[in-house]
């Protein structure tokens, strides 16, 4: 079990979180408290970096999914990047590929 840690960052798009460690029922919570801290500007994107996340369950997909929630009730939109192939073939199964915009990387969600 990895330890989740949750790295903010501004970008000119919006607010950048890089996810590190395990997102499961344990952790869920810590992206929740993170995300409802943010400030988000109307039009802008809230970019969750994937790339470093070991494993996430259903309660990280929860999360991810409140995240996206709380993105467009700020007025503003969502994007992962970076998503390991495991996370994207749960996204994929379960037609949340379809509800999330995906990228290759933070550069490429972040391009204006």
């Amino acid at each position: 079990m990895s330890p989740l840690t949750i790295t903010t960052r501004d970008a000119g798009t919006g607010p950048v979180l890089e996810i590190t460690g395990d997102l499961d029922h344990a952790t869920a919570p810590e992206l929740r408290t993170v995300v409802e801290g943010l400030t988000l500007t109307v039009g802008h994107l809230l970019v969750v970096d994937l790339a470093r996340l070991d494993f996430c369950d259903s309660s990280g997909i929860s999360a991810l999914l409140s995240a996206r929630s709380w993105a467009i009730t700020h007025g503003g939109g969502i994007a992962l990047a970076t998503v390991p192939a495991h996370t994207a073939r749960i996204l994929r199964i379960v037609g949340l590929d379809q509800v999330f915009t995906l990228h290759p990387d933070v550069s490429a969600a972040t391009a204006s």
